[in-house]
């Protein structure tokens, strides 16, 4: 749709123009994406001249000796019918547009840029005029160029300028307003900045100033080259050469501005003429020819922003109405005599997800594989300086690093680099803390001081079997009650950072596909969790203790079991009875008789095999005898060692089942029974109180930009089918 089309100009500027006033005015959005002209170039150039030109009067923002340091942002509104013009400017706290007479405008504007010191602000002054001499648009006066600074301090602020100028520069919604004087297109160094963002122009549009100090030097011959630079200026720059109103320092306007305004640009057409310059180019000579050029563009730009800014807006109101939405839930959930249960509500729900996230849930963040993983466990345990178990194997790795190149090179973990959460992440861990276990050895020698002093005497003969029990009893479990207590870090660590990933899937469901399949108050329960942080904190509270309970018990359990372990570890390592059906073909496979059952029984038994045989025969062999001391020594402590990696290969290769049943089926079973029965605190309650009253004028607000953003839709919708049929 274009604006030439729609035969709308004026209308089509006041849509967008009253559009973009009612989202800045009264949603306080001031950074909304629509074009704008963007005004660079060094000092002195004229581009304080241009301004007060395309305004239609004499004004001057800028007060000190240091210019402006600050985007000014000009909203000059074309109004025929006022007999005087008319200026505002937005306060920076409010964003409200307040009016006042110019040299009060000055003022403000002076001291804004004046506040800035020897530094610059990203943060404009916005300021409007309203007469009948001036044209619509909008300009962002930028700070100008400096090519020299006397001092060290000056060439910072000259450096920060050029900084903040090129952001600007950068942002392809403005079109750049170059304004160089009217030399050698050769020397043109803010135009070369423009190549430099711009290489083709597509946004830049040169406006040569100063026009009237080279009448003398052209001819008919050469005014054509000038005009194109004498080849220095390429075919795509949109370029204007024109003289703006002037008069001699210390002196006053010698008529009426815009009268000056006017003759300048009859003068210039005039010389141009005399030339014999080219109707192609005489369009581009002249203070009116750029307006009305700068119009054509104007329309144009705005034409196309139509879609986008509508597109944008209806964007914004889909966002406030969830918000809006999302308020009054937390309104909702936050009643006084409701309050209790919202919370116990929100943490079952996020106890029962856990389970769905442990079952493996695709494309759900944050994910980790296991070297960040193992680098955020040492982080978090280097930072709580923990001192009861041991972050690494063995002393033999010197640092983390050693560890995980041994699990990546030389275990070749397959899933090490492999990023997940949830369940697969748990298997992970399972892998990990098995290799950590299987690392543990004895941690002192057995002496042959220690075989004798175990053999005592007592009121029945004692065996080498009490003796490698004492012996196995005393210090021979300590390693691996440490490294159990690793285990148990490891498995609360993880539990706790999953906390992310399943309000993560609570909230994703919203909308989803296979939402359906599970409860409809999660992604509701989500929203009231991140929204509001006494919620949060009373469920991440509650998790939190669930992890650190569990874990005591995991520790405690485990460390019962060793113990009975170590007190009888031949009960321990008795292999499972081997089933000899069990070989034949499944087709010959019945229920058995009776009969047959107890005819099983004795069998089994008879065939268990296992550690135990194998070690009361070495029992067996150790000389009692005292003159053979040295040789039964050496046999125990043999025997030991033996006995103690069988019982560290027992357990490693059951410690997923005792993680399974020691620490996460009992969590994940008893985590909504704790959800359930959160009791909120008198200052907790207090706190919700408080938040309930700030909510209300977070609705009302919310409420009221969407009657502001419904507004600025209907209009631009309505400009849209009134141009449609006209296309």
């Amino acid at each position: 749709m274009a604006g030439a089309v729609c035969g709308a100009k004026s209308e089509l500027l006041n849509v967008l123009g009253d559009v973009k006033a009612r989202v800045q005015d009264k949603l306080g959005i001031v950074d909304f994406p629509m074009p704008q002209f963007i005004l660079i170039g060094k000092q002195s150039v004229g581009k304080s001249r241009l301004i007060e030109t395309l305004a239609g009067e004499c004004f001057n923002f800028i007060s000190g000796t240091l210019g402006s340091r600050r985007p000014t942002v000009l909203e000059f509104r074309h109004a025929p019918n006022e007999a005087k013009s008319r200026w505002h400017v937005r306060d920076r706290k409010t964003n409200v547009w307040q009016e006042h007479p110019i040299d009060a405008v000055m003022k403000i504007v002076g001291d804004a840029h004046e506040e800035c010191g020897e530094s610059v602000s990203h943060e404009p002054i916005y300021v409007r005029v309203e007469s009948s001499n001036c044209v619509d648009m909008q300009i962002v006066d930028l700070p100008g160029f400096r090519d020299f600074a006397l001092d060290t301090g000056k060439q910072q602020l000259a450096d920060k300028i050029t900084e903040l100028v090129q952001t600007f520069m950068r942002d392809k919604r403005n079109v750049m307003l170059c304004v160089e004087q009217a030399g050698d297109a050769a020397t043109m160094s803010t135009l070369a900045k423009c190549r430099e963002i711009d290489p083709d122009f597509q946004r830049t549009v040169l406006i040569r100033n100063k026009l009237d100090k080279y009448y003398n030097d052209l001819t008919t011959e050469n005014v054509s080259k000038w005009v194109d630079g004498f080849g220095d200026l390429p075919d795509s720059l949109i370029r204007f050469a024109l003289t703006l109103p002037w008069w001699r320092d210390g002196s006053s306007c010698p008529k009426p501005f815009n009268q000056l305004k006017e003759d300048m640009n009859q003068e210039d057409l005039r010389q141009m003429a005399s030339n014999n310059l080219s109707a192609r180019y005489m369009a581009t000579i002249g203070f009116t020819n750029f307006v009305n050029f700068m119009e054509k563009k104007i329309e144009h730009m705005f034409a196309k922003a139509i879609d986008p800014v509508l597109a944008n807006l209806q964007d914004l109101q889909d966002a406030t109405l969830n918000r809006k939405a999302d308020l009054e839930v937390e309104y909702t959930g936050t009643d006084p005599h409701r309050i209790l249960s919202t919370t116990r509500d929100c943490g079952i729900s996020f106890a029962t997800a856990l389970t769905h996230v442990m079952e493996g849930v695709l494309n759900l963040d944050p994910v980790m594989n296991l070297e960040e993983e193992l680098r955020a466990f040492h982080r978090h345990h280097e930072t709580l300086e923990s001192k009861h178990f041991s972050l690494l194997p063995s002393a033999d790795f010197f640092s983390l690093n050693d560890y995980l190149d041994y699990l990546r090179n030389e275990i070749c973990v397959a899933t090490f680099d492999v990023e997940v959460n949830g369940g697969a992440q748990f298997r992970r861990l399972m892998m990990e803390v098995e290799i950590f276990l299987r690392f543990s050895e004895i941690a002192v020698e057995i002496k042959k001081r220690d075989v004798i002093q175990a053999r005592g005497v007592s009121m029945s003969s004692l065996t080498w079997r009490d003796v490698v029990v004492k012996l196995l009893s005393h210090e021979a479990h300590l390693p691996l009650q440490h490294r159990i207590a690793y285990v148990g870090e490891r498995i609360k660590w993880f539990f706790q950072q999953q906390k992310e990933a399943v309000l993560e899937f609570m909230e994703s469901l919203e909308g989803s596909p296979h939402a359906n399949l599970y409860s409809p108050l999660y992604p509701r329960h989500a929203k009231l969790i991140k929204q509001n942080a006494m919620i949060k904190h009373a469920v991440w509270e509650t998790y939190d203790k669930a992890t650190s309970r569990q874990l005591r018990q995991f520790v405690e359990l485990f460390e019962n079991m060793l113990t009975s372990t170590f007190s009888n570890p031949w009960v321990f390592l008795k292999s499972a009875t081997t089933n000899q059906q069990g070989q034949g073909d499944l087709s010959e496979a019945m229920l058995p008789s009776f009969e047959d059952t107890k005819n099983r029984i004795p069998k089994e038994i008879e065939g268990r095999s296992g550690m135990e045989s194998t070690l009361s025969r070495w029992l067996t062999d150790i000389p009692s005898e005292p003159h053979e001391i040295d040789e039964a020594v050496d046999m125990v402590q043999m025997l030991v060692l033996k006995t103690y990696s069988f019982i560290r290969s027992q357990v490693c290769d059951q410690v997923e089942l005792f993680s399974e049943s020691f620490f996460k089926l009992p969590m994940m079973r008893r985590l909504e029974e704790d959800m359930a029965i959160i009791e909120l605190t008198p200052e907790e309650k207090a706190n919700y109180e408080a938040r309930r009253d700030r909510l209300i004028p977070e609705i009302e607000a919310s409420s009221e930009s969407l009657v502001e953003i419904k507004w600025c839709v209907e209009r631009l919708q309505n400009f849209k089918l009134k141009c449609d049929p006209r296309s």
